[in-house]
C-alpha cells in the first residue's frame, strides 16, 4: 500500500471515533452484511461514520490490505479494527460491543 493511501485511511480513522467501511450507506446499505452491522450499531446507540467502499476501488483494496481482512463491512472503533459482520453481531449478542462503543463515545 502506498503511503498516501495509508495516510488517507488513518485520516478517516483519526477523524471519527466509530467508522464502518461498508457497501452502500448508513441509510441505504447495499448488502445484507452491511445492513446487519448498521442495525447493530443503531441498537447500541452509536454515532458512527460510514464510508461507501463501492465508490472507491483504491480505498476498497487499501482497506483489505490495511486490516488484513478480505471482506466488508469492516468496523473500526477508536482507530482499531473490530471485525466484520459475524464478529460484530457476536460481540453485540454477547454484550461485548456496548462497552467498547460507550468508551469510544465517552459514555463509560
Amino acid at each position: 500500500m502506498d503511503e498516501q493511501l495509508r495516510q488517507r485511511i488513518e485520516g478517516i480513522l483519526g477523524t471519527h471515533k466509530i467508522v464502518l467501511f461498508m457497501k452502500g450507506t448508513k441509510s441505504f446499505p447495499q448488502c445484507g452484511f452491511s445492513a446487519t452491522v448498521v442495525e447493530v450499531l443503531k441498537r447500541v446507540n452509536a454515532d458512527f461514520h460510514t464510508v461507501n467502499i463501492l465508490q472507491d476501488a483504491e480505498l476498497r483494496q487499501g482497506m483489505k490490505d490495511y486490516a488484513s481482512w478480505p471482506t466488508f463491512p469492516q468496523l473500526y472503533v477508536d482507530g482499531r479494527f473490530v471485525g466484520g459482520c459475524d464478529i460484530v453481531r457476536d460481540m453485540f449478542e454477547g454484550g461485548e460491543l456496548q462497552p467498547i462503543v460507550d468508551k469510544a463515545l465517552g459514555r463509560a
